[in-house]
């Protein structure tokens, strides 16, 4: 532990934590501070001024990154018929119907997301309380629910990802891998930047952007200059 404490500690001198950096010293410093054997993922932490124990002040949202993620999704589609041979055709990787149900009851697990034509939700709400924990549960708000299936398998192959806010008022959302050039994470936070602008909820008053915190996975928080956010 304490090998891992001094390599922290290092990195972490790299930044000061009093300081707003602009988004091109943010990102230098990202690569300065993925030091792990792994390829880090990125994060955003976006803080909002937003109360999300009202409804109409719950901020959620899916978009696809230019660049994608850095890594394969693997996808399990709920559908029947022709829906079921567009999945596949679209590139799924596990596709079927209450044969997938009983599948998954039995323990299967070895997929990133779930996705369902609308017909199947009785079948999928089965599994509630296996889905819903691991934040699985097929949902309309973020596509993951779709009838233009083969669509929604490819972006979710491209690198879609959601979010929704927080308790805190926080969205945690991953735009990228360490390894991307700067230029590739830029234009992934910069999508998912503009949706979180476009979601802005007509009753939240005053700052709505109120900071925003990028880091790898295992790496120090980088806080942001927002000002180069104000107009998007």
């Amino acid at each position: 532990m304490s090998h891992i404490g001094k390599k922290f500690k290092g990195i972490s001198a790299k930044v000061d934590r009093n300081r707003r950096y602009k988004l091109d010293e943010a990102l230098a410093l990202i690569k300065q501070t993925a030091v792990r054997k792994f390829d880090e993922s990125v994060d955003a932490a976006i803080n909002l001024g937003v109360d999300p124990k009202h409804a109409d002040q719950v901020v959620r949202g899916a978009v696809v990154l230019p660049h994608g993620m850095g890594k394969t999704v693997r996808l399990a589609v709920f559908a029947k018929g022709d829906k079921a041979r567009e999945a596949q055709e679209a590139g799924a990787d596990i596709v079927g119907a209450e044969d997938l149900a009983e599948k998954i009851q039995g323990g299967l697990m070895d997929f990133d997301k779930v996705l369902a034509t609308p017909d199947m939700m009785g079948v999928v709400g089965r599994l509630g309380k296996l889905l819903g924990p691991r934040g699985l549960m097929p949902n309309p708000k973020v596509g993951t629910v779709s009838m233009d299936i083969a669509r929604a398998v490819k972006e979710q192959k491209a690198g879609k990802v959601e979010f929704r806010v927080e308790k805190a008022g926080i969205v945690h959302v991953p735009f990228g891998k360490a390894s991307f050039d700067p230029e590739k994470l830029k234009a992934n936070l910069a999508a998912i930047m503009e949706v979180i602008h476009k979601a802005k909820p007509q009753t939240a008053k005053g700052l709505y952007l109120k900071n925003v915190t990028l880091s790898t996975t295992m790496g120090p928080g980088i806080k942001l200059d927002t000002a180069e956010f104000a107009s998007h």
